[in-house]
Parts: C-alpha cells; structure tokens; sequence
C-alpha cells in the first residue's frame, strides 16, 4: 500500500523556520519533521512513498536524492580509480528502517495548488489500489494495521484519524455566582479533530475538484454521502503549525523520549 504525504504548504505561522525551507523539512533533533513521518510508516511496513511537495519543492529534491550523506557522516577513499564512500550513520535505527528498501517519489505540484487538487495529482502513481495518506507537519504513534482493519470494517470511500487533543489553556471552572470553584491544567477537548493519517480508496478520485482543498472539497463530499469512517486514536499526537510546537518536539527528542517511534498498542 502507498503512502501520501502532503508536503507543499507554506508554513507562514513558523516564518522563523520556513522562510528558506519547507516547513516538513524543518528539523526535530537534527532529521526533517518529514524523514519522522516516514520512519512512521516505514517501521510499520510501509515504504513507497509519494510526497506531494509544492513550496520550495526542490529543497525536497535535493534532500532525498544525497539521502544518505545527510542522515551520515562519511568517510572518501580516494584513487586514480575513483573515489569510495563509507557511510558512518549518525542516525544508525533510522538508517536500518530505511535501508530494508524505502522508495521516495517527490512529485512538484505547484505553490499556490490547494490539498485536493495536489491530490488530484498523483492518481496515476497511484492506480488502482487503495493507499495511505497524511498531512507532512504531524507525528503520531498511530498503529496503521489497526488503522487499515478498521478502514475495512467501516467499507467506506475514505477512513480519517480522529483525536481529543489537550485544550492548550488550562481551565477555570466558576460556578453561577462567578465564585471559582476550581482549576483543570489542559484538559482534554471535548470535540474531535482531524489529525490525518487517512486511507483512502481509489474511487476517491472522481470526487476530487480543481481548486479545492483536501477538507472543504472531497472530506466534505464524502461525510455528506455517507463515505466517510473515523477511527478514534487516544494515543501521542503532536502537529508543528507553530514555533511553540516546534521547540516542544525538539526537546522531546533531546530529552530521549520522543513518543511517536513505537506503534501505539505494540
């Protein structure tokens, strides 16, 4: 099954990080947020992979195709013969998931171009199968056999991750008088959120439209026809929209304990 990854976006809440760089190649602990996400999927068996990049597309390009060199450190052996290169891991799990034979296709689908129609872009590459997809900003411990087995269970068009994430302000409770009654540290919203980590049927193509994005195009077609299942995941999720989250993720893995490498419920 492939996967997709939305990676074209512009990034303008993380201006710091994203004025010279896409913001799924802006860095957690030293390694794009993007190589994360795929590490995700590859651990999991997942490993042809389609990023649909857009803003700064060839900082993508150019990335992947010195793949090894940028997640190693390196050693030349050089002769009138040529030159050998030994490559020193600095990331040596990361580098074994992806050495059982990950494929990387980066598909240019313009700046201004809306997540629906960047979609629109790959069906090609993706024929006639069903296929994963997910938004290029967000680590999550999703377990994506249960993902898969739940999207075969609903037999829908389309299966998205949903999540009650922590209110980011803590909460004050008063009662009618206006006395207060007590404090809850960010707690858990009460409403679901669209966190990505979708999987999608081909059929889903006939229902994607020009200048439309992925949520206010085809999600809202299909919850409208009926095509549409939620799986419900409690587990770690974190976006990076904002600096704030980005430092967060950051001190996550300088801490040891990023908890998006493990599958929740392995």
């Amino acid at each position: 099954m492939k996967v997709v990854i939305f990676a074209g976006g512009l990034g303008t809440r993380m201006r710091e990080e994203t004025e010279f760089k896409p913001k799924p190649m802006v860095e957690v602990g030293g390694i794009p947020i993007l190589v994360h996400l795929m590490e995700i999927f590859a651990r999991q068996g997942f490993t042809d992979i389609i990023v649909l990049a857009g803003y700064k597309a060839q900082y993508i390009k150019s990335y992947f195709s010195n793949f090894l060199v940028n997640l190693s450190d390196i050693s030349l052996t050089l002769s009138e013969a040529g030159q050998e290169v030994t490559y020193q891991p600095q990331q040596s799990g990361m580098v074994a998931t992806f050495s059982k034979g990950l494929r990387v296709s980066v598909l240019d689908t313009g700046e201004e171009t809306l997540t629906g129609e960047r979609l629109m872009m790959v069906q090609e590459q993706i024929g006639n199968q069903g296929f994963l997809a997910t938004y290029g900003d967000g680590l999550a411990s999703v377990n994506l056999k249960d993902l898969i087995m739940r999207h075969q269970q609903g037999k829908k068009m389309a299966t998205l991750t949903v999540t009650r994430p922590s209110n980011r302000f803590g909460i004050v409770d008063l009662n009618e008088g206006g006395t207060v009654q007590g404090f809850r540290e960010k707690p858990a919203m009460t409403d679901y959120v669209n966190m990505g980590f979708f999987v999608f049927e081909p059929s889903i193509f006939d229902l994607l439209r020009p200048n439309e994005s992925l949520e206010e195009g085809l999600l809202t077609r299909l919850a409208s026809q009926s095509e549409l299942t939620a799986y419900t995941y409690d587990g770690f999720w974190q976006p990076m929209d904002t600096y704030r989250e980005y430092e967060y993720l950051n001190s996550l893995w300088k801490d040891g304990s990023p908890l998006w490498g493990v599958p929740d419920g392995d």
